[in-house]
Formats: C-alpha cells, sequence, structure tokens
C-alpha cells in the first residue's frame, strides 16, 4: 500500500462477500487474447472504445472518495449496464507474498496478506498479478451489493493503453484508486510501492458478476475480460 494511505492502512483486511447472482467464469484452459497488443491493448477492445462509454456518470454510491488520506472527496462510483467504473489516480499494492519487488524492506506499509487468495490459499502475488484494489464496505459504497467481488475482471484504461486484471485486495474505506504493482508495471506506470504511481488519468472499470478461476491466472482474466468489454460495449 502506497504511505499515503498509511493513516487509514488500519481497514484494510478481508472483506466479507455478499451472495450474488451465478457469475461468469473462466478457466485456466482459456489463452490469453492479444490481437491487439501492438496498439496498446489486451484483447479486441481499444482504450478509445471503453472511455467513450465512460463519459458520464450515474452515481450509485452514496457519497464522494478521496485519492488520498485528508484530500477532498470528489470521487464518486458511476454504473452502466454490466459494469461498475470510477476515474481516479493509481496508488501502489504491494501487500500480499514477499518477492523481491514487494516485502518490508521496499515497502514500509507491506502486509504480508491479500483480502482475496490463491487457488492453493496463499496471498496473492502483487509484483506478478495486475489487480486492482476496492474500497473496503462502507457508508459510501459496499461493492458486493452491486456484483463485484473478489477475483472478479477488471479493464483499467490509462493512456492509450488496456489491461485486464481482476479484483485483489480491499483499502480503506475512504479512499480509492489503487492497483497491483504488476498492473501500474503492465500500465507503463512506474510501480515502485515507495515513490510511483500516477495523480490522475486512470479508469478503472469493473464487471458485475465475473470471476476468474482461479484467480491468479491472468490469461483467464484477459479472456473473459475481453468477451465482457465486448458485451459492456454493445450494451451500452
Amino acid at each position: 500500500m502506497n504511505p499515503r494511505t498509511l493513516v487509514l492502512a488500519t481497514l484494510s483486511g478481508a472483506a466479507l462477500l455478499a451472495a450474488a447472482a451465478l457469475p461468469a467464469t473462466a478457466t485456466t484452459a482459456q489463452r490469453v487474447m492479444a490481437p491487439g497488443a501492438a496498439s496498446g491493448r489486451e484483447g479486441t477492445v481499444s482504450a478509445d472504445e471503453l472511455l467513450a462509454e465512460v463519459t458520464s456518470c450515474s452515481r450509485i454510491s452514496n457519497g464522494s472518495y478521496r485519492k488520498d488520506a485528508g484530500g477532498s472527496a470528489t470521487i464518486p462510483v458511476c454504473g452502466k449496464n454490466g459494469a461498475v467504473f470510477w476515474q481516479a489516480d493509481m496508488d501502489i499494492d504491494c501487500d500480499g507474498q514477499v518477492t523481491t519487488a514487494c516485502n518490508a524492506t521496499t515497502d514500509r506499509t507491506f502486509l504480508p496478506d491479500t483480502s482475496f487468495h490463491q487457488s492453493d490459499g496463499k496471498p496473492l502475488n502483487a509484483e506478478r498479478l495486475p489487480y486492482v484494489v476496492v474500497p473496503i464496505p462502507s457508508t459510501i459504497w459496499k461493492y458486493a451489493d452491486h456484483g463485484i467481488r473478489g477475483g472478479g475482471v477488471v479493464a483499467v484504461v490509462y493512456d492509450g493503453k488496456v489491461r485486464y486484471g481482476v479484483v485483489g485486495d480491499t483499502g480503506p474505506a475512504a479512499i480509492i484508486g489503487e492497483a497491483s504493482y504488476g498492473m501500474a508495471k503492465a500500465l507503463g506506470i512506474d510501480p515502485n510501492p515507495s515513490t510511483g504511481g500516477v495523480s490522475s488519468g486512470v479508469t478503472y472499470i469493473l464487471f458485475k458478476n465475473s470471476k476468474v478461476t482461479p484467480i491468479e491466472s491472468h490469461s483467464a482474466a484477459v479472456a473473459l475480460g475481453d468477451s465482457l468489454a465486448r458485451k459492456f460495449l454493445d450494451e451500452n
């Protein structure tokens, strides 16, 4: 977790998931679909196509989130058919498995766990796995009430690039805009947990009632994400 969220870091932890409709699933047999890799995307949907569908916000949160502790609350969670989304900064989450890039030396707020775990029960590997952090449930917004769960598919758009990942961890109740070292690196954002991240321009699109199985399979996230992104364009 980025140091600027330290003041609320104790709120991080495992979140209980509410019951929801049967999820769409992906399996490890599915392979990465990357015909658009050369143009800055995974799969077949471009950054411009996704951004065109999230230019206006139908607020579903009861209030707004802050980018950083002590900042102004200006970021709502928005809803459309099949997805929720927000536009924010990106702080770097390095919690979970101890790796060369993510440990107590490189990240002074390092926690050796994530809210959601791999299929073998271990915490996620933030250095390798692209994932997004959602705020713990609060009076502002409860993610599970809107079909969002651990392992759900996420499309993240930044600087003309689209990268897919999963919902992998939870963060402070009043702050939004955080993703794993692996997600930042995939988007060309400095992934250093102490000095990296970016202050604005990141769009997070979370697909409702989706689930990658196993959560640690990035190829499965890309395959399912591409399908759901195309469906999102068709239905909005």
